[in-house]
């Protein structure tokens, strides 16, 4: 008599749309999924029995990518990466289609001048650079429309005063500048900049933090909430008699008003941190203080205004200069300065949990500080950078996009097979 064995065809949605298949038997033999990466990517990831997630590091092309830089910008579209400036001076950017895995170059006729330390916001529709600098600190900016694939100049009038290393937040409506510093001294000014009516309109001083820069400031829907930084006016690491900030505030476009943010159990004064907004929560994670560098962080709920300190167990190794995203659930952090040089590892923070998972290595980009990332909704591109001590710092053009996929929500059709 002929064994028949019932054997499982399992199928998975990923978050990226890409198809996870694999066959388990149901006998006792090892379960395996395959990962289909696409078509650009036909190798495929072998998952042993027991295990719920897949993560995957895939290289960027560097095929009519932008040239090698750091102190770039990066947004994502919705479709597509825009990358824009940076170190070596450049006015050239490009757009990374990650589905094709290809790069577009981005016109540079009327774009803004060459800069580095600026700004960039995704309107829905528009990418709105501003500020840095090049030699001198620009009070300038444009709006690129990658549709069209063309730049309109920012209008000046009312804009806040030439600086760099501020911050820029997306409203829905506006650009909210706040910060930064012009080397000879930082500010605690800002302004609102309107794309539908090209103007300006300055925020009140009016119980604002400290003057500071290389702070972080994120957007909850309703406020922008600012923390941390430094009040050095050239913002640079260690710099002598700089200030360190533990201590924040919300700021209201609407009312046009600041609310200091409780520092009972904050971070310890920091900057070059990263800031995250969960859609309740702000987390902060990491930076330094020009002596050393920290492995902690905390939530900050704007709601109750409090402050709760992030798990170190498992929990990356201390550094500044990395990059966080927020997925939907979690915090990916990649890359940075530790104290053994430059990192080429990361992690994933569930808050929920209050857990850290550390990221796969294989195949993730090279050692570097000064990157970028973003979030597609399915996976975290990194790119660009530099992995020199000294100068020009030997400056990037590769980069990589990490995924990971969840195999709790497989489904499984039963097929029969005769002598499987």
């Amino acid at each position: 008599m002929r064994k028949r064995t019932v054997v499982l065809l399992v199928i998975t949605l990923t978050l990226s749309c890409s198809l996870v298949i694999g066959i388990a038997a149901a006998s006792s033999q090892p379960a395996f999924s395959f990962v289909k990466r696409g078509a650009a990517y036909p190798e495929a990831l072998l998952a042993p029995s027991g295990v719920t997630t897949v993560e995957s590091w895939i290289p960027v092309t560097t095929t009519n990518a932008p040239s090698a830089r750091y102190w770039h910008t990066a947004i994502w579209t919705g479709s597509g990466m825009l990358i824009w400036a940076g170190y070596p001076y450049t006015t050239t950017g490009a757009i990374y289609d990650p589905s094709t895995d290809t790069w577009i170059p981005m016109t540079t006729t009327n774009a803004p001048s060459e800069r580095i330390w600026h700004t960039s916001v995704w309107t829905g529709s528009e990418m709105i650079i501003w500020g840095g600098g090049a030699g001198s600190h620009l009070a300038t900016g444009g709006r690129y429309n990658p549709t069209t694939d063309t730049w309109w100049p920012i209008t000046t009038t009312n804009a806040p005063s030439p600086r760099s290393k501020h911050t820029a937040v997306w409203t829905g409506s506006e650009i909210i500048i706040w910060g930064g510093t012009d080397f000879t001294s930082c500010f605690d000014n800002g302004a609102r900049y309107n794309p539908t009516t090209d103007t300006w309109a300055p925020i009140t001083t009016t119980n604002a933090p400290s003057p500071r820069c290389r702070h972080t400031a994120v957007w909850t829907g309703s406020e922008m909430i600012v923390w941390g930084g430094e009040d050095g006016a050239s913002c640079w690491a260690g710099e002598e008699g700089a200030s360190y900030f533990d201590n924040g505030a919300r700021y209201d476009p609407t009312t046009d008003t600041w609310w200091p943010i409780t520092t009972t159990n904050a971070p310890s004064p920091r900057s070059v941190h990263t800031a995250v907004w969960t859609g309740s929560e702000m987390i902060v994670w990491g930076g330094g203080d020009g002596a050393s560098y920290f492995d902690n962080g905390a939530r900050y709920d704007p709601t109750i205004d409090t402050w709760t300190p992030l798990t170190t167990t498992n929990a990356p190794s201390p550094r500044g200069g990395h990059t966080a995203v927020w997925t939907g659930s979690e915090m990916l952090f990649w890359g940075g300065r530790d104290e053994s040089g430059y990192a080429t590892t990361g992690a994933r923070y569930d808050p929920t949990i209050d857990t850290w998972t550390p990221l796969t290595t294989t195949n993730a980009p090279s050692p570097r500080i000064r990157h970028t990332a973003v979030w597609t909704g399915s996976e975290m591109i990194i790119w660009g950078g530099h992995d020199g001590d000294s100068y020009p710092y030997n400056p990037l053009k590769t980069g990589g996009r990490y995924s990971i996929v969840s195999l709790e929500n497989r489904i499984y059709l039963p097929l029969t097979m005769k002598n499987y």
